[in-house]
C-alpha cells in the first residue's frame, strides 16, 4: 500500500466540492438578473459570469487544489456566495442592501 494514496483521494474529493462549489456559484449568478447587479452596486452580470466561469472549467480541466487559478477562482466564488449573492438577491426582493426603516425595507 501506497503511503500517500489516502491524501491523493483526500486531494481528489476536495478538488471535486471545489468544482462543485464553483459550479454552484456559477448557477446562482446566471439566474439572477441583470438589473440586480448595478443595483446592489456589485460589478455587472458579465463580469461575474466570466470570472466564476473560467473559475469553473479550469477546475474541471485541472481538478487539482493546490493549483493557484483554482484557488483564485474559489476566492472569486467566495466573494460571490458571501457577499454578492445576498446582495443581488436583497434588490430582487424588493429590498437595497438590506436597508431597513421603521416599516420594512427601503
Amino acid at each position: 500500500m501506497d503511503l500517500l494514496s489516502p491524501f491523493m483521494g483526500l486531494l481528489g474529493l476536495l478538488g471535486l466540492a471545489m468544482l462543485l462549489f464553483k459550479v454552484f456559484a456559477l448557477v446562482d449568478a446566471a439566474l439572477v438578473k441583470e438589473y440586480a447587479y448595478p443595483a446592489a452596486d456589485k460589478q455587472k452580470k458579465p463580469f461575474w459570469l466570466i470570472i466564476l466561469g473560467i473559475g469553473a472549467v479550469w477546475n474541471l480541466l485541472r481538478p487539482s487544489p493546490v493549483d493557484f487559478i483554482n484557488l483564485i477562482g474559489l476566492v472569486a466564488a467566495i466573494v460571490y456566495v458571501v457577499d454578492v449573492r445576498p446582495a443581488v438577491r436583497s434588490v430582487q426582493r424588493g429590498g437595497r442592501g438590506g436597508a431597513m426603516g421603521p416599516y420594512g425595507p427601503w
